[in-house]
């Protein structure tokens, strides 16, 4: 399957299936125009409801990361349609903020730890 579900996550599955089909896209594992399986071939695979889907392919569609084409499907967008959901972002900033303070409380000096963190942005953008 192209999606694992963590069912004992802390996460719930309705954001997991959003952050799985982000992932997939981002990293353009889906490329814009590829189809997006049905909700309720999905539904079928993952053993989830079929509304949890749909919510989750509504918010998918809201922040512009797939769009639906009446009586033809679901496909993926142009990443420049992606608006950023303000909250994740606040999230994601703050996340990179508290991994910023850890290298710093390992008894790091700032320049040593900000030089850590070009480092991992130089090997994830190899990634994309």
């Amino acid at each position: 399957a192209m999606i694992q579900l963590d069912l004992r996550g802390n996460k719930s599955i309705y954001e997991q299936i959003i952050d799985k089909f982000k992932e997939l896209i981002m990293r353009g594992t889906m490329k814009q125009g590829d189809k997006m399986p049905s909700v309720r071939e999905l539904s079928r695979t993952l053993g989830v409801n079929p509304n949890t889907i749909q919510k989750a392919y509504r918010e998918l569609e809201r922040q512009g990361y797939i769009y639906t084409a009446a009586g033809v499907g679901t496909f993926v967008a142009d990443k420049k349609d992606i608006t950023p959901d303000d909250e994740e972002l606040k999230k994601a900033r703050a996340a990179v903020g508290e991994a910023f303070s850890q290298l710093l409380f390992l008894g790091l000096d700032y320049d040593k730890a900000y030089s850590i963190v070009i480092e991992i942005m130089k090997e994830r953008k190899k990634d994309l």
